[in-house]
């Protein structure tokens, strides 16, 4: 809990453990279904930094997790940062001298530049463009345009509806408030065999925006539903902020618990038919780094990694420099490299449940990767011991017996198993299951004390 605001617990309900062994059943798209259909929930809500609608994401996504949600004053300093005014908008606006609304919030939420101020006016068509914005090259679609740090107003409407306005006076209402609130976030804490913890993170800001904002979101809400019913060996903290004043809100409340990350991954447009992209933390060669590459390539998923750069979402703010924490971001096509980027045209019918699905159940590998990730000790390193005798030895050529061979080998007590995963080229999985055969076989023990990989 912060030591600034207050926090309230929202009790989650059964649906969080009915994920359970859904990895385990040949039923294809179903969690991709499940996770569109959590998307589609949350699709009209008209969330920004502050406000509402912020609050009532973080209400759904309660009802899968254990959510405890924070608020911090307005005006609070943050860092460098002070905690804005909370926006809240009921209704808005542009009528002709017909009286018909030619820009309407109750047709897309995406209509108003977030953050407007309140405003009634009458005023000529030139006055009021001065506040429009539109997509002439995709003269169909609606952009998604914010005024968070500045005093001002807008709408956003498709170029074809701009280019219908005709002269006269219109009415322009923005029935908004700004007022001394607070800022919202949502986490929830799946406590481990240790206090070290594995952070996932996704923002929820943005309004009716599906690819870029939701789907992370839905993959983050249900991979911890999916966590709720496993055995763990780190804790698990998914964080639900705003993006970059949220972020950098939470850490200025827990930077004396931080350093208890050792994992980390940022979520967001993961629902999209790009491959998937790994952008590797600011280290570059963390852990959660090299778990992401190594997963992907050897489970043969289409994907491409790059390197760390200070723009993006927030692990931006998780990797400055007065941080550094090994916190990667997990996408498929990366922010503003798909034409529906920040656009109407990222919706329902842009998300694909196949790769909802692909995504999960990827970024699943990667943190099970780092979860079973630990060193072991050979008990019998004099020579090769004899698998057959304990039942281990499986058919000559056997992937698995290679598997245990490779275990055996470098269990020194100074390789991790994602070390022999690396260097023998075979999967994560694949190596895990090797290990605990070996431990049944009384020929390897967990080593206790904690091996940094970095």
């Amino acid at each position: 809990m912060s030591t600034i605001g207050r926090a309230t617990a929202i009790s989650p309900d059964q649906s969080g453990n009915q994920l359970a062994g859904l990895l385990d059943q040949k039923d294809p798209g179903r969690i991709g279904d499940r996770l569109h259909a959590f998307i589609a929930e949350l699709y009209p809500l008209c969330r920004s930094i502050t406000g509402d609608g912020v609050r009532e994401t973080l209400r759904v996504i309660g009802q899968h997790l254990p959510l405890k949600m924070h608020e911090i004053p307005s005006g609070t300093n943050v860092f460098d940062w002070t905690v804005p005014p909370e926006w809240n908008i009921r209704d808005a606006y542009v009528k002709d001298a017909d009286g018909v609304r030619v820009i309407d919030f109750q047709r897309s939420n995406l209509h108003v530049v977030s953050y407007s101020q309140p405003v009634k006016a009458r005023m000529s068509l030139n006055q009021l463009k001065e506040h429009l914005f539109t997509l002439p090259d995709h003269p169909d679609w609606i952009p998604y345009r914010t005024t968070y740090y500045r005093k001002d107003w807008g709408f956003c409407l498709s170029h074809r509806a701009y280019e219908r306005l005709r002269e006269g006076e219109y009415e322009v209402v923005i029935d908004a408030s700004m007022t001394s609130g607070s800022l919202t976030y949502g986490e929830c804490l799946l406590p481990g065999e240790t206090e070290d913890e594995v952070l996932v993170s996704a923002h929820v800001c943005h309004p009716s925006l599906c690819n870029d904002n939701l789907s992370g979101v839905a993959v983050a809400t249900f991979l911890g539903a999916y966590l709720l019913t496993l055995p763990r060996r780190y804790s698990y903290r998914f964080l639900f902020a705003p993006t970059t004043i949220g972020a950098i809100a939470w850490l200025a409340h827990n930077e004396h618990r931080v350093s208890r990350v050792r994992h980390g991954l940022v979520l967001s447009c993961v629902g999209d038919s790009g491959k998937i992209t790994y952008k590797r933390s600011r280290r570059g060669n963390a852990e959660i780094d090299r778990a992401a590459a190594h997963v992907l390539t050897s489970c043969g998923v289409e994907h491409k990694v790059v390197g760390f750069s200070p723009y993006g979402y927030d692990e931006r703010q998780f990797c400055s420099p007065g941080f550094d924490l090994p916190v990667g971001c997990f996408m498929r096509t990366p922010n503003g490299q798909f034409p529906e980027y920040h656009t109407s045209a990222d919706n329902l019918e842009f998300l694909k449940a196949e790769q909802l699905e692909d995504s999960f159940v990827n970024v699943l590998r990667i943190l099970q990767a780092v979860d079973r990730n630990e060193t072991y000790v050979n008990l019998q390193p004099k020579g090769e011991p004899q698998l057959g005798k304990r039942g281990l030895y499986s058919a000559p050529g056997s992937g698995e017996n290679l598997a245990l061979l490779w275990v055996l080998n470098l269990s020194d007590g100074k390789h991790s198993l994602l070390d022999i995963a690396e260097r023998s080229g075979l999967s994560c999985e694949a190596i895990y299951r090797a290990a605990q055969l070996l431990v049944r076989g009384g020929l390897l023990e967990r080593q206790r004390a904690p091996v940094s990989a970095e």
